[in-house]
């Protein structure tokens, strides 16, 4: 059975799951990094004009994404687990480093999904629909149900989803670009004040715009022939992801007088279509936003709640989290992220984007690490899919987005120090408490599995076999948990 890995279903129910092909991934990863240019128009306030965000969306996707995309490629296609990053830095670094990369990149994830909800009604509120505060309060609380019920659903019906709503998302940029040509003065472009540029508002809308490319890793489990897949996959979307960017605002920066950078906050996309196209392409503009949100809160659920059934496949969790439901996603993992996302939604957007991307960093850091380390320790390893470098290369290549990172973390307030801080140390705590409720048997985990099993070795019988699916090895047939409605989480047959 394709995929291979992640929680499987049994072959007398193949119908049940159905694995992620490469345009549907393209369009999860897609959401996972992007769903379009809606969030990047507070760049263009904080860079003080549009020349700073389009030197951004030009250069950043090289040092920044396409590294993380690379990374990414190589390491999924070596480890189609759903696990993901979490286990590749459990190859390098073992299951303590893994579980606090795990636990701060799911609070990440969390907080980015929180967002989304808000972006909807903000683009709602621009739009002249403002909602007071106990109905937006509902609204959230709506939403969040609705768009949680859809993931239960089935993956392969959010990957069909997010093709849909991504051709829809971005089929108002069409217009608003063709309409734009006649009024662009390219002089525009260049504009910058630097009295008005604000480097922590600017480096984390950057940073927010275009991470997240490791995020659909954790699906690569549900993947069809994953290790072919995923390199197309990931490949496909960084395309898109940038021209979705830069092709907007290129089209809304050079038709707009360049003194209404000040105006250019979250939201203001839809303002753009009406100064250029008049109200259909400000309702149309504002429908794309409304349905980009839900592609991308799906995304992200998806994403989240598939990590979290690998760290339980990997015994870091209960194997609650693990269990399926009929449709063949994993319920329990799937409440707990929403759970996260109601309560997290009631935070203001800046302050959301600057503890989840400082939480984000913290993670990728180790994920950089662990793609490093495994260069050297394991050259042998079988990766499908190779970055055409050598190790000094990769560990080279991996500076550009290290100083990033790091330039976001220095520019974080004392705020968010603090909050990342406690979140840093609520997983040490959870991991300690984890490992206690192991010994008591209170509560069931599956077999923890050793380091040595998440990776190849140069001394390996048959260079010719690729690395098995991780899943294999981490869900043995007499480990596996009862699952809901009936769903085994055994091992494909």
């Amino acid at each position: 059975m394709t995929g291979g890995g992640g929680g499987g279903i049994d072959a007398e129910s193949p119908q049940r799951r159905r694995p992620l092909t490469v345009l549907p991934l393209v369009a999860l990863i897609f959401y996972d990094v992007s769903g379009g240019p809606f969030g990047i128009e507070d760049s263009v306030r904080a860079g003080g004009g549009a020349l700073l965000p389009l030197l951004g969306f030009l250069i950043l996707p090289v040092l920044w994404s396409l590294p993380e995309a690379l990374i990414t490629a190589e390491l999924a296609s070596a480890f189609p687990t759903n696990a993901g990053y979490v286990a590749w830095v459990s190859a390098a670094f073992g299951p303590t480093a893994a579980f606090l990369v795990g636990f701060t990149k799911w609070a990440s994830g969390t907080l980015d999904n929180a967002l989304y909800p808000v972006l909807f009604l903000d683009y709602l509120r621009s739009g002249g629909l403002a909602l007071p505060g106990p109905l937006r309060s509902l609204a959230v609380l709506a939403l969040t149900a609705a768009l949680t019920y859809l993931n239960y659903r089935g993956l392969h019906l959010v990957g069909l989803s997010a093709l849909f709503l991504t051709a829809f998302s971005l089929s108002p940029f069409v217009a608003l670009t063709a309409l734009a040509i006649p009024k662009i003065r390219p002089s525009r472009w260049l504009a910058v004040n630097p009295k008005a540029i604000d480097p922590r508002g600017y480096f984390n809308s950057m940073f927010w715009n275009l991470n997240y490319w490791d995020k659909a890793s954790t699906l690569a489990g549900e993947v069809d022939e994953p290790r072919k897949t995923f390199p197309k996959a990931v490949f496909g979307a960084v395309g898109l992801v940038v021209g979705a960017y830069l092709i907007p605002l290129l089209a809304g920066t050079g038709a707009l007088p360049a003194e209404t950078a000040a105006e250019w906050t979250d939201g203001f996309f839809s303002e753009v279509g009406q100064r250029i196209g008049g109200p259909w392409l400000r309702v149309w503009i504002q429908a794309a936003a409304a349905m980009s949100n839900m592609g991308l809160f799906e995304a992200e659920m998806s994403s989240d709640s598939f990590q979290l059934l690998g760290m339980a496949e990997m015994g870091m969790i209960p194997a609650i989290f693990a269990r399926r439901s009929r449709h063949g996603t994993p319920t329990y993992s799937i409440l707990c992220s929403a759970a996260g996302v109601v309560v997290l939604s009631f935070m203001s957007f800046q302050e959301i984007i600057e503890f989840l991307n400082f939480l984000y960093g913290l993670g990728m850091l180790a994920v950089f690490a662990a793609f490093v380390k495994l260069r050297f320790k394991d050259p042998d390893l079988p990766r499908p899919y190779r970055i055409p470098l050598g190790s000094k290369g990769a560990a080279a290549m991996c500076v550009p987005p290290v100083a990033l990172i790091a330039t976001v973390m220095c520019l974080a307030t004392a705020r968010t120090f603090v909050v990342s801080g406690a979140v840093a140390a609520a997983g040490v705590a959870m991991y300690f408490g984890l490992e206690h409720l192991k010994t008591t048997g209170w509560v069931e985990f599956l077999t923890p599995v050793p380091s040595d099993s998440f990776h190849g070795s140069s001394s390996s019988a048959d260079d010719d076999n690729d690395v098995e699916d991780v899943r294999a090895v981490l869900l043995p047939a007499d480990n596996v948990p009862a699952a809901e409605e009936e769903v085994p989480t055994g091992k494909a047959e």
